[in-house]
């Protein structure tokens, strides 16, 4: 394939599997930020970096927001909600998390790539990412000119972007509050 061909062909999975998001389960995971006392992010792998970069655009709206792993993270507690990100909704430290939590008080929310998983099964709210491309290891989506989990990583990556659109839009936050508090020690 040509470089035009696979930038054609990559944008088309990418389309194909954001057209195929829920918007309602968009809408409740809104509803689960805004509502919120504090929210606690986890992931794993490339998957925990795209949810890392989530936690720090809400940071940017001025939600109390913290990395769960983080030595700076605090305990969670009731009203808080915890938001894991995670392809195969089977990353066993994510369930252990999940599972340890549920019932305590607190909300739990998931954008995840497999309904038929224990994380989500386990969420209060759950944003579903049909964009699991690998079938050879265990996906369900459809093949993907990307590589392993690329395609739902892509996907997250711009779900977390329309979310803080959308929050953004919600709590009235302009801009130039978000550059303020974006780092300065650089």
């Amino acid at each position: 394939m040509s470089t035009a061909e696979l930038i054609d062909a990559i944008l088309a999975d990418i389309g194909g599997a954001l057209k195929r998001v829920d918007p309602a389960q968009i809408d409740a995971l809104q509803r689960a930020i805004l509502s919120a006392r504090r929210v606690f992010i986890a992931g794993k792998g490339r998957t925990g970096l795209q949810m890392r970069a989530f936690a720090m655009r809400l940071m940017h709206l001025g939600l109390a927001v913290h990395v769960v792993d983080d030595v700076t993270a605090p305990a969670i507690g009731r009203g808080d909600l915890l938001l894991v990100g995670s392809s195969s909704g089977r990353t066993r430290s994510l369930v252990g998390a999940v599972e340890s939590l549920a019932g305590t008080g607190l909300s739990l929310a998931a954008i995840c790539g497999n309904l038929d998983s224990p994380i989500a099964h386990a969420v209060d709210s759950l944003v579903y990412i049909p964009a699991t491309n690998f079938k050879a290891n265990g996906g369900s989506g459809d093949e993907s000119v990307l590589v392993m989990g690329a395609l739902f990583e892509h996907c997250l990556g711009l779900t977390c972007d329309l979310l803080v659109i959308r929050l953004k839009e919600a709590l009235g936050v302009d801009e130039r509050d978000m550059n303020a508090r974006h780092a300065n020690i650089e």
